[in-house]
């Protein structure tokens, strides 16, 4: 019995070793194709939303106007709003970026991403690495646990200085209002386990003109002009 359990045990750490390349591997081809791309913007939301649902028109419509400012757009490379991302961008003229990875709702990648920019992934982890690395801001439309995994990600590599403070634009009011309610009331004032500063990191707004505001006021201070 136990000569058995260490051989299976020997298996899993042979395996972990040689999956350190493949690892390696999807860090290289991201970093190589995603640096020579510029400036971009990254769009989250659910891959179940369908194509006549007004997130997705709205998605789309954002997209475009975040294009028409000068910025590509990056997506997971899915359905439902990461569709609508990339076809926003794509009506633009834009640089057209999916990400994707083999999920229950994301079998295959749609069909707006430049052919040249869509890169697939099997780990999460170095995926997310490049929606952080080369987005010049978040836009998050609504969406489910994924969606919500990128959102506190980003918040956390700011929030502990592992990351230089970008926009992250929660798009949908509604939508938003009762997370940001339970962390203003749970995280902030029931526990002081975030403080004020953190929750500025955030906006929340509903349409496509506004998120163009925030992204031109915020990289006008900085003097940062993209360069497509």
């Amino acid at each position: 019995m136990h000569s058995k359990n260490l051989k299976g045990w020997n298996e899993v750490k042979t395996n972990d070793s040689w999956s350190v390349f493949k690892i390696m591997g999807e860090f290289v081809d991201g970093f190589e194709k995603l640096s020579k791309i510029g400036p971009c913007v990254s769009i989250f939301g659910s891959a179940r939303t369908k194509p006549n649902h007004p997130h997705y028109i709205l998605t789309s419509e954002i997209a475009e106007k975040i294009v028409d400012l000068g910025f590509g757009i990056i997506s997971g490379g899915g359905p439902g709003i990461m569709e609508a991302a990339n076809k926003g961008a794509k009506k633009a003229l834009g640089p057209s970026v999916g990400l994707s990875i083999e999920l229950p709702f994301e079998q295959s990648e749609n069909p707006y991403i430049d052919d040249d920019k869509s890169l697939h992934f099997d780990y999460f982890f170095v995926r997310k690495v490049m929606f952080m690395k080369y987005a010049q801001a978040f836009v998050v439309m609504p969406g489910g646990f994924g969606t919500l995994d990128e959102l506190f990600e980003a918040l956390t590599l700011i929030q502990t200085k592992k990351a230089e403070i970008f926009p992250i634009i929660l798009v949908g009011k509604s939508f938003w209002k009762g997370c940001i309610d339970w962390i203003k009331e749970q995280l902030l004032s029931n526990h002081n386990y975030v403080s004020d500063i953190d929750l500025n990191l955030i906006s929340i707004v509903d349409s496509p003109e506004e998120v163009i505001n925030i992204l031109t006021k915020f990289y006008d201070k900085k003097g940062f002009k993209p360069n497509f």
